[in-house]
């Protein structure tokens, strides 16, 4: 079941929205004001997350609310890796959390939060386990990132990759399960009630062995994605059926993202799109195919475009 559809990844994250085109978000504002309407066109009752931010920074929610996002959605989210990534330490989790809730009245989840095994796997299971007491009794949601590590032959979705020195390579070491699907010590102490973050690339050999170690683990809610740029596979739609039809024992939270390269005003994901309208007719298909909700548009727009 879809429980939440999330508009957008760490927009405020050179990695995944160039901020050199749209300096002061008013792309990603007007996008997201755009998305919003077409999701409660689609579905009224399903809940808008606004993508994590990372780094949790209040400023850029206080941004977002003067041009009007925060009324366009109803839970804000943050990401958070201080053992690998961030410059704060584990314990001011509650403050990081507390930092956001003085600039929005909207419940907060952490949709991302993870560890690596890098240096060590003893490391990874502390982190685990430390986020989980300290985030679980203040938030709704806490989505643990990841389940499997990323093959070491794919390449890691930031923007600087190998110049990012051991930064890049800690991408490839985030997950409970190793690349060849075996455990680590995190994933027999998986805590009760933590939710996971999986990303699943296109056709992506991995999905039936995740969801088996997903049940395994007791997950319940689980955050995902569609990727925008994946739509305009030739068997685009037949993939996304076949995930979400994989997925159907868990409560997920489905995240859209990632800009094709002909809709964007530079040839890259992490691009603003050259029209707004293009991401709100996706998210309206993609909330009118995977939930509930029925309604008359389509991506007719973006595919008119794109010939």
């Amino acid at each position: 079941m879809v429980e939440a559809v999330m508009i957008w990844n760490e927009p405020n994250n050179m990695s995944h929205w160039n901020r050199d085109l749209d300096p002061d978000w008013n792309i990603f504002s007007r996008m997201v004001i755009a998305a919003s309407k077409a999701i409660r066109a689609a579905n009224a009752e399903v809940p808008i997350v606004l993508g994590g931010i990372s780094p949790i920074d209040p400023n850029f929610i206080r941004n977002l609310g003067e041009q009007g996002v925060l009324d366009a959605v109803d839970v804000v989210s943050v990401h958070g890796f201080p053992l690998d990534w961030n410059h704060w330490n584990i314990n001011e989790w509650p403050a990081k959390i507390a930092e956001i809730r003085s600039e929005t009245k909207l419940p907060i989840w952490v949709s991302e939060a993870g560890a690596s095994s890098f240096g060590a796997e003893e490391v990874q299971l502390f982190g685990m386990q430390r986020t989980a007491d300290l985030l679980l009794p203040i938030v709704d949601r806490v989505h643990w990132y990841s389940l499997m590590d990323l093959p070491a032959t794919w390449t890691a979705t930031t923007r600087h990759r190998e110049a990012e020195g051991s930064s890049y390579y800690r991408h490839y070491y985030m997950g409970l399960l190793r690349e060849d699907g075996t455990p680590k010590l995190a994933a027999s102490h998986f805590p009760k009630g933590l939710g996971i973050c999986q990303w699943f690339h296109y056709r992506d050999p991995r999905l039936t062995i995740a969801v088996e170690w997903l049940r395994k683990l007791g997950v319940k809610h689980l955050r995902t994605g569609l990727s925008w740029a994946d739509s305009f596979h030739a068997d685009g739609t037949e993939w996304f059926d076949e995930q979400m039809s994989a997925l159907t024992g868990f409560n997920t939270t489905l995240t859209l993202c990632f800009t094709p390269e002909h809709l964007g005003i530079e040839r890259h994901y992490a691009s603003p799109p050259k029209h707004v309208e293009d991401f709100a007719e996706f998210a309206n298909f993609a909330v009118s195919r995977y939930t509930k909700g029925q309604t008359q548009m389509t991506m007719a727009g973006a595919i008119a475009r794109a010939e």
